[in-house]
């Protein structure tokens, strides 16, 4: 039965929520007292803290939303990719380079990631060229979890796309300016744990309303006659079943959404940065369950709740999901929680995706601001990092950010996830992983496998993957064709060719290189 909820009881909770968030950024603006307590929380960080803050960025309205959404289209064949978020982004990350992330960037002084980084090989210029990365990049990422926020305000309260778009930045950029790190963080754990009451919530009601899992998971499964044609013929079977092997979806959902994302997380700042606020090692032991709990309920719900939206609409519509949301595949989880939940509960997960998007985007903007304010602006001055410069850095990034959910197309947020976290790891993680784990990395190796990575990926993204070649229009214009390589090779991610250059690089650079990076160099890295 569907519970009616007043729009003023909906704006009442809202407020409730804004105020409950705006409360905390402000304790956390109260206890920073210097630099360090704005760019890493004061670098002791309770373990349950570090975890939902951990989950809560890493999971957000791209995870819910877009790739919600695009496991409607593809189906539980996205399950992978919760196996490789709980082994490589909380197990590998947290006790294989947490604590050495913890540790080198302690004893070096980093207090970001690009800072970390050029320190590891006592390079100034790869300093600037990780924070050039980031600042080209991540707006890209930042601009999706805008634009899944603010679409379900939109569906939600009845408000235009632009309202709930510069709303929703404002409110983030408020806390996130005024109390940096220690803000985010405090406001990351409260929002984290909204978002496992409402994920778990959505997953018991869709069985519910599906009449129980056994139902439910064998209507889904009796579907596979009804799989569009055009998708059959390059690789799906079904929404319970991989695509096959080889295919072109195939490679899209291995390559670019199972690697993209669950390897990409060990190349993102925004997340390395929470190993550097823990106090020990001990500190990110204590986090594991936590963050495993928190990454099987936000990644699993959503794989499971989006191929079964394909039970309802069918249903209820007698159409797929994708056609029922008009082709958006973003639009597939607003609608269907619209459509099918009691009002209450739409209240609720308004406030989980509120959550996610917040906590998201809150540390996006943070880094952002951090690497363009501090390690570029001041450092370019010769200063110190400096609070004013990175919430000037912030602001900027914001107004960047903003434009492109604008301009950006529908359908966009899945995508736009596994680009940013496809470059960083194809250009950063074989560095990073030789600096934080070699005694005396090597520079020569390390800046070419930068520059390799990031070139590799760049034109296998522009000229060879068709997803975004043939949106750019790039390849077609120089060489009057959208892809320069023929099926299935066209569906590879520019991941899977950056980081196999990169990796061959440093494999063939690091025993050549005579004059390894020592310790000295390191700390003598002046600002």
């Amino acid at each position: 039965m569907t519970m009616t909820v007043s729009t003023e009881l909906t704006v009442g909770i809202v407020i409730l929520y804004l105020l409950l968030i705006i409360g905390i950024g402000y304790y956390g603006y109260r206890k920073t007292k210097k630099v360090e307590d704005y760019m890493v929380a004061g670098r002791n960080t309770h373990p349950i803290i570090l975890a939902l803050s951990y989950g809560a960025t890493f999971i957000s309205t791209s995870a819910i939303i877009g790739f919600g959404g695009t496991a409607a289209q593809y189906g539980m064949s996205l399950m992978w990719l919760t196996v490789f978020c709980i082994v490589v982004g909380v197990i590998i990350a947290f006790i294989f380079l947490g604590k050495r992330i913890r540790k080198t960037g302690k004893a070096l002084g980093a207090l970001t990631y690009p800072e970390l980084l050029g320190k590891m090989y006592g390079s100034k210029k790869l300093i600037y060229a990780t924070g050039l990365i980031f600042i080209a990049a991540m707006p890209l990422y930042t601009a999706a979890v805008l634009i899944g926020g603010a679409r379900f305000i939109e569906t939600t309260l009845g408000i235009s796309y632009m309202t709930a778009l510069l709303g929703f930045a404002g409110i983030v950029a408020l806390y996130v300016i005024i109390g940096g790190l220690m803000a985010v963080m405090y406001t990351d754990a409260v929002q984290g744990a909204i978002m496992l009451i409402g994920m778990g919530i959505l997953l018991v009601l869709t069985y519910i309303l599906l009449g129980g899992v056994t139902a439910a998971n064998s209507a889904l499964e009796s579907m596979s006659g009804l799989v569009p044609d055009n998708l059959a013929a390059i690789g799906m079977t079904g929404w319970t079943s991989m695509p096959e092997f080889g295919s072109p979806i195939w490679m899209t959902v291995i390559t670019t959404l199972v690697l993209g994302v669950g390897i990409g997380v060990l190349a993102q700042p925004q997340l390395a940065v929470r190993f550097m606020t823990a106090k020990d090692g001990k500190t990110l032991n204590r986090a594991i369950p936590i963050g495993a709990l928190f990454i099987v309920m936000m990644t699993g719900v959503a794989f499971t709740v989006g191929p079964l939206t394909n039970v309802y609409f069918m249903n209820t519509t007698g159409q797929l999901a994708i056609d029922a949301a008009g082709g958006n595949i973003d639009s597939i989880i607003p609608l269907y929680i619209n459509s099918s939940m009691p009002e209450l509960f739409v209240i609720i997960f308004m406030l989980t995706l509120l959550s996610a998007a917040m906590s998201t985007l809150s540390s996006l903007l943070h880094t952002m601001g951090t690497t363009l304010g501090g390690d570029i602006f001041s450092r370019m001055r010769g200063e110190r990092y400096s609070i004013r410069a990175t919430r000037i850095g912030i602001a900027i990034m914001l107004i960047v950010s903003v434009i492109l959910a604008v301009i950006m197309p529908g359908s966009i947020i899945a995508r736009a996830t596994a680009m940013f976290m496809g470059l960083c790891t194809a250009a950063l993680l074989p560095a990073f992983i030789h600096g934080i784990t070699a005694k005396n990395p090597s520079y020569l190796a390390g800046k070419w496998s930068v520059a390799v990575g990031a070139g590799g990926w760049l034109i296998w993204t522009l000229f060879c993957h068709l997803a975004e070649s043939k949106m750019l229009g790039i390849c077609h214009t120089l060489f009057g064709v959208d892809s320069l390589v023929g099926s299935p090779w066209c569906y590879l991610d520019p991941l899977v060719v950056g980081v196999v250059l990169s990796v061959g690089v440093l494999i063939i650079l690091i025993p050549l290189d005579k004059h390894k990076v020592t310790r000295e160099d390191q700390m003598n890295l002046s600002r």
